[in-house]
């Protein structure tokens, strides 16, 4: 639940950490039925005057440079998206696509609504600095609808942060403890920005005793833009609300000097052998094998009966269905799962195309994923893109129904006013 003040403090707070202004131009390729796109962009401009371009979702999706030609036209000044656009455009944008493109004008492009990979913004930043993107126009960003959208933002300008930590301390004990030069395998964790104007975060333990710098526990917000609960939900609103006026958002993470260091959703940690292994990471890995399909690996716990004791499994997406290489890739998965969280996976599932659930935004559904797994794939229900469609349809047409209606009385009405009144 979200009132019209929640949406203007919101908005006008992002406003005033980009220093946006009537002079910027928003371009914007982001699907309306998501608040990114929604409140951060076409609220953004109706509030704080600048014109916005709107672009269609599968334009961007079937040709990416034309988010690139678009800014370049318009002479952008702010957009962006989760992170798998800006490796869509790394991956699909030829040099050729890009002749007689300047993206100079371009000064604030956020990376939010995903996990931000650091490789993917320095890959970026190098690859189209060629065609004048500015040095630190990449910003890093947190938010949640809970919020309305937005909550902390990597101002413009100022360079992103990225820690490196020692891998094996922080997963144990969750100090961030910056790694030894010389480490194999440190954890990277990037840093998205600070909390806009008006609004706080913290991070507490279990008991909910607030936590030093660089200490993980879990992520609390509050400030004018956050909701009162959740709709006919009054289970789930108690367990948002924390402490006071502070609401829970159901990520752990940990502060540095005001900067917000996400390390991963709390639902989504795995606990083995005294660890917290965060999934995200080695999805990123495994999806980099050359068979794999990139986005579409699913890394979750398991509960073993027998044991009590979590087992990592690794569902991943295959780009044919070859299964010569099954055993390559399943060897490479595990050489990669000891790198990175220290032990083998307990089980690797290599699944065709469309099988790891994901949410209307492309976030990957652990949750899903780990049911369908355990209980066969009648455990998940459907999240098929035309089903999208189809509901978005059919939530349209009622309203415009009974517009028509209304439109129908008021002229039989007035058409026996009419003849009334002749006769």
């Amino acid at each position: 639940v979200l009132s019209h003040a929640n949406l203007m403090a919101n908005v006008r707070a992002m406003g005033a950490a980009v220093s946006a202004n009537p002079e910027d131009v928003f371009v914007s390729w982001l699907p309306l039925y998501h608040d990114l796109g929604l409140i951060g962009a076409n609220f953004a401009s109706l509030v704080l005057g600048f014109p916005t371009v709107l672009m269609s979702p599968l334009a961007f999706l079937s040709r990416p440079s034309s988010w690139m030609r678009a800014i370049h036209r318009h002479r952008g000044t702010m957009s962006g998206g989760p992170n798998f656009s800006f490796e869509l455009c790394l991956r699909r944008i030829p040099d050729e696509d890009m002749e007689g493109i300047d993206l100079s004008s371009w000064r604030f492009a956020f990376n939010a609504a995903e996990p931000v990979s650091p490789d993917t913004i320095i890959e970026f930043e190098k690859h189209f600095g060629r065609f004048g993107l500015r040095k630190n126009c990449l910003s890093p960003s947190y938010g949640l609808a809970e919020s309305s959208v937005g909550v902390a933002i990597t101002v413009p300008g100022t360079p992103w942060r990225a820690d490196r930590l020692d891998r094996e301390r922080f997963t144990k004990t969750g100090e961030a403890v910056e790694a030894p030069a010389d480490a194999s395998s440190p954890l990277i964790v990037i840093g998205c920005g600070t909390p806009i104007p008006g609004h706080d975060i913290r991070v507490v333990d279990s008991a909910g005793q607030e936590l030093p710098d660089r200490q993980e526990g879990h992520l609390q917000f509050r400030g004018p833009s956050s909701t009162s609960g959740y709709y006919r939900n009054p289970e789930a609103t108690k367990t948002l609300f924390g402490s006071g006026d502070w609401l829970n958002t159901g990520d752990r993470a940990y502060l540095s000097e005001g900067t917000l260091f996400l390390t991963g959703r709390e639902k989504d940690i795995i606990i083995r052998g005294g660890r917290n292994i965060s999934p995200y990471e080695l999805e990123q890995a495994v999806g980099d094998l050359a068979g794999v399909r990139r986005g579409c690996v699913a890394v979750f716990g398991s509960r073993d009966a027998s044991t009590g004791t979590e087992r990592v499994v690794v569902l991943a997406e295959m780009r044919s269905d070859d299964a010569s290489r099954h055993d390559d890739l399943k060897r490479m998965s595990n050489e990669l799962a000891v790198s990175l969280v220290g032990a083998p996976a307990d089980d690797i599932v290599l699944a065709p195309p469309g099988t790891v659930p994901k949410t209307s935004s492309g976030k990957i559904r652990r949750v899903a994923a780990r049911e369908f797994y355990e209980r066969g794939p009648s455990a998940v229900t459907g999240g098929a893109v035309w089903l999208q469609f189809v509901r978005l349809v059919l939530a349209g047409a009622a309203p415009q129904l009974r517009r028509g209606l209304r439109t129908l009385g008021g002229a039989l009405f007035a058409l026996r006013a009419y003849v009334s009144f002749a006769l």
